[in-house]
């Protein structure tokens, strides 16, 4: 893995950022790079009975636990937004793409990872097709690398006749990093399931142990490669 000087990862829901790509970012920080993470929606909105009903109390909740699960990774540049849960779809593509670009602007980033296209969740596609716009490759820009992470009980739920399957062909070594994510993960204690739900701590790990094993790694995290500039 190349040694950029600032990463960016740009997640939907808090937990999305541990589940897509928490053993990268701990492996980043342990190499001294800056990682930022920004994080669009609230994560609880489309929970509640009546649509647009937001219990303050639930999303203060899930803003602490993503403060503390991105400690445990060593992150201390978090950013929480309050795009609504499952309804980024509603919201302008353009404000989306905007509040990215301010974030981009503010930490210049070298690498960004964001969600992949095809997922089942609505507003992991709206903020891949935002994270697109923001990092156009414009003279100048500094994004030089765009990977596209996977998060289970999303990404694996899309038919593959439906969307383009994540096929990934970018691996990056979380041997020495897997126990820093699941220990971020659990954080997030409300929104694990039991095995064998594929967002449990057990099956998280079954899959970075599978990952890393189709490329002769003890674990991995996979990505597609969505653009880089050498």
């Amino acid at each position: 893995m190349s040694r950029p000087s600032s990463i960016l990862v740009i997640a939907a829901h808090p937990d999305d950022e541990i589940l897509g790509c928490g053993g990268t970012i701990a492996r980043h920080r342990k190499q001294g790079d800056r990682v930022m993470v920004l994080i669009l929606a609230d994560g609880v909105g489309g929970r509640s009975a009546s649509a647009g009903t937001v219990s303050p109390k639930e999303v203060a909740a899930r803003r602490d636990c993503a403060q503390r699960a991105n400690r445990v990774l060593g992150v201390e540049d978090l950013e929480l937004l309050s795009y609504p849960d499952n309804r980024m779809d509603a919201a302008p593509l353009l404000d989306i793409v905007q509040d990215i670009e301010k974030t981009l602007a503010l930490c210049k980033p070298a690498v960004v990872y964001t969600h992949h296209g095809s997922d089942v969740n609505i507003d992991h596609r709206r903020v891949q097709d935002a994270v697109i716009a923001a990092c156009r490759p414009q003279p100048g820009h500094p994004v030089k690398q765009l990977l596209f992470f996977e998060t289970p009980s999303s990404t694996e739920w899309r038919p593959p006749s439906s969307l383009p399957p994540f096929e990934p062909q970018w691996f990056v070594d979380i041997s020495d990093s897997l126990a820093l994510k699941l220990e971020a993960l659990a954080v997030y204690e409300a929104e694990l399931r039991e095995f064998p739900h594929p967002r449990s701590l057990a099956a998280v790990e079954h899959l970075a142990r599978w990952r890393g094993a189709t490329v002769g790694l003890h674990a991995a995290e996979a990505f597609v490669l969505g653009r880089s500039i050498h």
